[in-house]
């Protein structure tokens, strides 16, 4: 049997406040927690620097945007060296005037930024106005090789796209990560809501069926708005199973371990990447059959 290769994977899942400053102690906090707990690779949740301002359209929100790398990059590279881990943070980013995008920079253990992600699908949903705000990425899907593994990022609404999973699967990632921000309307039935969360987490476990690979999400917690944030961040295993779930409605800073070589037990017994049909697949590249 092949010897595991275990790697710590740390959820900071919070709740937003207006000051920025204030959300990003709380962030770092969150990774000095995480770090002390034992974790390799630490995820924020989407947007953590501020409330999720997306759930109206306001010009003044753009004030929020920053470069990437800048400013948190140059922070969080410091705190990433000096803990020794790997840090996953969505930010507002600036790329110039009437330019900006949802970002989730990469930064490994010994505090080097690796790179940058740009949110390829943007929602425009009521109370989730993003494409008021960003322009879809044009990085493309990727991966990055980080002390303790490949990891690929996607970000929030990629969630429904396997697409991008499989995508940054055959970029060679061994964990895809989602920071999140999701949350229910206040006055959506009990019912709704169920079927809600139980598709937003359904689709991401299939993706690490389909891939064989984990999947984590880090979602945000608290009323912002008309919105209730589910929280629930989760990590996956290569068959899909819940190696752990968070609260629905609690600040939390969990610790999950994974064993990244059950990939290669899952893909050998299922060998779906073997038996794709890429001589097949021209169709998807159309918006829909006419």
């Amino acid at each position: 049997m092949k010897e595991r290769k275990i790697v710590r994977v740390g959820l900071v899942q919070m709740s937003c406040v207006e000051d920025p400053a204030k959300n990003m102690k709380k962030a770092t906090d969150g990774i000095r927690e995480a770090a002390k707990k034992g974790a390799n690779i630490i995820c924020l949740q989407e947007l953590f620097r501020s409330r999720y301002f997306c759930i109206e359209e306001e010009y003044s929100a753009f004030g929020l945007a920053e470069p990437v790398p800048g400013d948190s990059t140059v922070e969080l590279q410091a705190l990433a060296k000096k803990l020794g881990v790997v840090i996953i943070a969505s930010l507002f980013e600036k790329r110039a005037e009437g330019v900006y995008h949802n970002t989730a920079a990469v930064i490994d253990a010994d505090g080097s930024y690796l790179g940058k992600y740009r949110k390829m699908h943007i929602p425009d949903d009521p109370s989730f106005y993003e494409k008021f705000y960003f322009t879809p990425g044009d990085l493309g899907f990727k991966s990055w090789k980080t002390k303790f593994g490949t990891i690929g990022v996607l970000i929030c609404w990629d969630q429904w796209y396997p697409e991008a999973a499989r995508l940054t699967a055959l970029a060679g990632a061994e964990i895809l990560f989602y920071p999140t921000a999701i949350g229910w309307a206040k006055d959506e039935k009990k019912e709704t809501r169920e079927h809600q969360f139980q598709a937003w987490q359904i689709v991401q476990r299939s993706h690490a069926v389909a891939n064989g690979i984990p999947v984590v999400a880090v979602n945000r917690v608290g009323t912002e708005g008309n919105l209730n944030f589910w929280g629930a961040s989760f990590v996956a295993n290569t068959l899909g199973e819940l190696l752990f779930q968070a609260s629905h409605d609690k600040e939390e800073v969990s610790v999950v371990e994974i064993d990244l070589n059950r990939s290669n037990t899952t893909r050998t017994h299922w060998p779906f990447l073997r038996d794709r049909r890429i001589d097949a697949y021209d169709g998807i590249l159309k918006r829909f059959k006419d």
